[in-house]
């Protein structure tokens, strides 16, 4: 979308990439320049941004995701049960 094109439709544009897992590319002179996104989903990829940038955070996460799905990893809870006990 351009700038201009954003500029005219700014809320609808916000209502659009405030929709999980949306995004806008505003462009101006035809190169993209920022993206539009939800602050959850901003949030979402600074946290793991800076995970990945801490390399033995990284090993860690990688290790345990390996655990799980080994299966050697027991007593687990889904995250829709942690939300729905903490009523998030």
């Amino acid at each position: 979308m351009t700038a201009t094109q954003a500029r005219k439709n700014f809320f609808s544009v916000m209502k659009l990439a405030k929709k999980r897992g949306s995004s806008v590319a505003i462009t101006h002179e035809g190169i993209p320049n920022v993206v539009m996104m939800s602050f959850e989903e901003f949030e979402g990829w600074k946290e793991t941004l800076e995970i990945m940038a801490d390399p033995e955070l990284s090993k860690d996460v990688l290790a345990a995701l390996k655990e799980m799905r080994s299966g050697k990893i027991k007593n687990t809870v889904s995250w829709e049960s942690v939300k729905k006990e903490l009523k998030l």
